[in-house]
């Protein structure tokens, strides 16, 4: 189904399994994620690979599942808030499916880069939306207000996460550049309205999402400008080890910030009747667990700037 912009090819590199080959990094998957989505997944890409459907015709169809389960949570039977369920299950197995098809294929590329955290948004704005016009039509007078502060406290607790996980795949599986204001900048200006309209929108919501980040994790970027000083592209065995042993711990913790925490707990206030505490949730329990991992991340990437720093000093 077409071809994906900026398809960046890499040269096949034996897996230990096939699957294993479509993970980012297994130690940053969840174990719902591994037992469950990551199997599915898997399997779906291959099938969308015979098809040779691209990985963004992939995201755009989960989109399209996880927009309608918000619509689902709307109503109040829990029969059709359960049917939202299955089909925010089936988005978030689109939603694995289309990273495991872009490796497995070789098709990895910036639109789909882009595009996959976009469209995820898009799939939490129509739950939160639909949630709060549930709440105002039952009668709660500061529904739009609370649904407000959980979907910008979402929106910072999702992006957090999502950069210390590209940040370890950068610093301590040598992976991909981790995306910076200044690069993004640099490929929002050379886009033209005119002639790459779908591409600079893009960029300019990937800008606005990578600013955010920089500013809550000022450190990270400032680690990866001294590391990249220091060592160019290809970092030292003993940095990315030591990056390793100190951010592992910490993923156990960041997963409590991810899809399938906010699912669990949506499943039991559906069952209970009480989604108003989703939106509590959103704004006690998430961003305290943000506060706390913000620090810690900020203390492990100072103490790995003060490695770097005096190794560098006494060589």
């Amino acid at each position: 189904m077409g071809s994906d912009l900026g398809t960046i090819s890499k040269p096949a590199s034996p897996p230990s399994s096939a699957i294993d080959a479509t993970y980012k990094a297994r130690e940053i998957e969840g174990i719902v994620d591994l037992a469950f989505y990551r199997r599915i997944g898997f399997g779906l890409a291959q099938f969308f690979a015979r098809l040779n459907f691209t990985p963004t015709a992939v995201t755009l169809i989960g989109g399209v599942f996880g927009v309608v389960a918000g619509h689902l949570y709307f109503y109040q039977a829990l029969a059709i808030n359960l049917i939202g369920m299955l089909f925010h299950v089936i988005a978030n197995v689109f939603d694995n499916a289309d990273g495991q098809l872009a490796r497995l294929t070789n098709q990895q590329s910036r639109t789909g880069r882009i595009l996959d955290p976009v469209v995820d948004h898009i799939v939490w704005l129509s739950i939160y939306v639909h949630l709060g016009l549930r709440l105002q039509l039952s009668g709660f007078s500061a529904a739009w207000i609370i649904a407000l502060a959980a979907g910008l406290s979402h929106g910072l607790q999702a992006g957090a996460a999502d950069y210390c996980r590209n940040a370890y795949l950068y610093f301590g599986k040598g992976g991909s550049e981790l995306d910076s204001v200044s690069r993004v900048q640099q490929e929002y200006r050379q886009s033209s309205w005119r002639t790459n309209a779908w591409s600079k929108l893009l960029l300019r919501l990937y800008l606005n999402a990578v600013h955010e980040q920089e500013l809550l994790l000022p450190h990270v970027k400032r680690l990866q400008e001294i590391a990249k000083r220091n060592f160019g592209d290809v970092f030292p065995t003993w940095f990315q080890s030591h990056y390793q042993t100190l951010l592992r711990p910490t993923f156990k913790w960041w997963s409590l910030l991810m899809t399938n925490t906010r699912m669990l707990v949506l499943f039991v206030l559906f069952v209970i009747r009480q989604p108003v505490w989703f939106f509590w949730f959103e704004i006690t329990a998430g961003n305290l667990l943000l506060v706390y991992l913000i620090f810690r991340q900020e203390k492990i990437s100072r103490s790995l700037i003060r490695s770097v720093t005096k190794r560098t000093d006494s060589a």
